[in-house]
């Protein structure tokens, strides 16, 4: 738990944990398979357990804890078979995104995702793996943003968390920066030509790269992945 975060006005104290403990989880600051203390957590941020406690019903919701009777609040290892699941069910949101995306996107909306992905080269450039991963989530955000169905956004950020963990981990090796860059630059390429079916397929590459990336990194991180 080596970044250090400050509990802040104007947000509920239980959101501010959950966001700050999903982050370290993710990417993997707190490892899968590590005991979580409420009483620990509780002192980090100098607030009570309740909202630790909170933050931690809406963890085992996102599928990042589990509680084993007896034993404590753990993190779940990650389970390939919900990574493939999750991709699923966000390959058919944003594919159907995106092909909106195709017949609807504005000029301000590509002004949007140009900028972003000249952020992202920079993000690349200067090898911030976190700067980057939260420029890819607003690039698939924007997309939604430009046809006014957050909605869609917040339905797969919701079922994503057991993906961003394998996103994290295969981002210096198997699917670095300058290869995801590449296929958002497709993607974009497909929208300003108003080409719903290329930016369909380009949507689908992009997200598929997972799938084929999380076999390596499970053989070299077996303890962090359950036997299924």
């Amino acid at each position: 738990m080596s970044i250090s975060y400050a509990i802040t006005a104007g947000e509920p104290v239980n959101q501010q944990i959950y966001r700050f403990l999903r982050h370290d989880i993710v990417t993997c600051a707190i490892p899968p398979g590590s005991l979580l203390s409420e009483k620990e957590i509780a002192l980090r941020f100098t607030v009570s357990r309740q909202p630790v406690r909170e933050a931690f019903i809406k963890l085992t919701e996102a599928g990042l804890v589990q509680v084993l009777p007896q034993r404590g609040t753990f993190v779940r290892k990650i389970s390939a078979r919900r990574v493939a699941d999750g991709r699923f069910i966000r390959e058919a949101v944003e594919t159907a995104v995106v092909r909106r995306a195709a017949l609807q996107m504005t000029p301000a909306s590509l002004l949007q995702l140009e900028h972003n992905l000249q952020q992202q080269s920079l993000a690349a450039a200067y090898h911030d793996s976190h700067e980057f991963l939260r420029l890819d989530d607003e690039f698939h955000r924007l997309i939604a943003q430009s046809i006014d169905c957050e909605l869609a956004w917040e339905t797969v950020e919701n079922i994503k968390a057991a993906l961003d963990r394998v996103r994290f981990l295969t981002l210096s090796e198997v699917s670095p920066p300058e290869i995801l860059i590449g296929q958002h630059q497709e993607i974009f390429d497909a929208l300003k030509r108003r080409d719903a079916d290329a930016a369909e397929d380009a949507l689908r590459r992009h997200l598929q790269l997972m799938i084929f990336s999380i076999t390596p990194i499970a053989q070299r991180n077996s303890q962090w992945f359950e036997e299924e």
